[in-house]
């Protein structure tokens, strides 16, 4: 059984669509979400979704020694970001390499890096004037928005676009792709 612990700042519409994916899956199971924000709407939808969730604060998140404790006791293979907003720090990293999957809301190279999340992504991608945008789902390296890519997956920006129409249409395909991602990760390459 191949198990993953997600990581979350936000809502959780991410890790509830991979979480609800995952559900009946003969050999990949999620056992955990951390989140580093005690208000973060992804507690609530832990709760719901009977998935244990545990909060530890950014310094705990950056040392890494509480968390990485509770991810080895629970046997995790994968840590997955859905939303999580800082930094994977060198325990993580070293605890886990090549075993850790984000997900970014643009085509990178571009529109990535620090700062680069959410809406402020969206309205670079409008500022810029760019005709496509997507999401890219990759591995998780020293760098923000810079390990291997494992799937890009692109839409049309329209002329009449909004930060939040364009981010409506991202998290259609970040909702489509990421789970099966994911899966297809975890069956071959690791």
């Amino acid at each position: 059984m191949n198990k993953l612990a997600i990581l979350a700042s936000g809502s959780g519409s991410n890790a509830e669509t991979i979480a609800k994916y995952f559900a009946n899956h003969p050999s990949i199971r999620v056992v955990c979400i951390l989140t580093n924000r005690a208000d973060a709407g992804v507690i609530a939808r832990a709760e719901r979704l009977g998935i244990s969730c545990h909060y530890y604060n950014n310094v705990e998140m950056r040392s890494g020694d509480a968390p990485l404790q509770l991810l080895r006791e629970l046997e995790v293979d994968l840590i997955v970001l859905a939303g999580y907003l800082c930094l994977m720090t060198s325990p993580w990293l070293v605890a886990y390499p090549n075993r850790i999957i984000n997900i970014h809301p643009a085509l990178l190279p571009s529109y990535g890096g620090k700062g680069m999340y959410g809406h402020h992504v969206h309205e670079a991608v409008l500022a810029a004037g760019e005709e496509q945008s997507g999401i890219t789902i990759h591995l998780v390296d020293e760098e923000y928005d810079h390990g291997r890519h494992l799937l890009q997956a692109t839409c049309l920006v329209r002329p009449d676009d909004t930060a939040d129409t364009l981010a409506s249409r991202i998290h259609t395909l970040e909702h489509r792709f990421y789970a099966p991602t994911i899966e297809q990760y975890l069956t071959q390459d690791l």
